[in-house]
C-alpha cells in the first residue's frame, strides 16, 4: 500500500489561515464580552440620568407649589412676616436631602432585593 506524502495531507491548511480566524475569533470575542456590556451600561445610565432630572424636577414644582399654597392658606403672614413660609420651604428641601443622603449611604454597595 503507497502511503500518501505528508504535503498532500496539509493540502489546504495554510498557517495564514489560521492566525486569520484566531484573529476573528478574537475579535468576536472581545466585541461580545466588552461592547455588548457598554451598550447596556450606557441605556442603563442614560435612564438613570434621565429619572434623576425628572424627579429633581418634580421635587422643584412641589416645593413651589407648596410654597404658593402657604402664601395662599396663611395671608397674615404678609409684610414682615413673609419670610416664613420661604423658611419652611427651605427647611423642607433640606430635610428631604438628608433624608435621600441617609439612604444613599445607608445601601452602601448592598444589592437590592429581586436584583441579581
Amino acid at each position: 500500500m503507497k502511503m500518501p506524502k505528508f504535503s498532500s495531507l496539509l493540502r489546504g491548511f495554510s498557517l495564514q489561515r489560521d492566525f486569520d480566524e484566531l484573529k476573528e475569533a478574537l475579535l468576536r470575542y472581545i466585541k461580545e464580552e466588552t461592547v455588548g456590556p457598554f451598550k447596556s451600561i450606557g441605556r442603563y445610565l442614560a435612564f438613570g440620568a434621565l429619572g434623576s432630572i425628572f424627579v429633581g424636577f418634580g421635587a422643584v414644582l412641589l416645593l413651589l407649589g407648596v410654597l404658593r399654597y402657604l402664601q395662599w392658606q396663611f395671608r397674615f403672614l404678609d409684610g414682615s412676616e413673609s419670610w416664613i413660609p420661604y423658611a419652611a420651604i427651605v427647611l423642607a428641601a433640606l430635610l428631604g436631602l438628608a433624608v435621600t443622603i441617609k439612604r444613599i449611604k445607608a445601601a452602601g454597595g448592598k444589592p437590592r432585593r429581586g436584583s441579581k
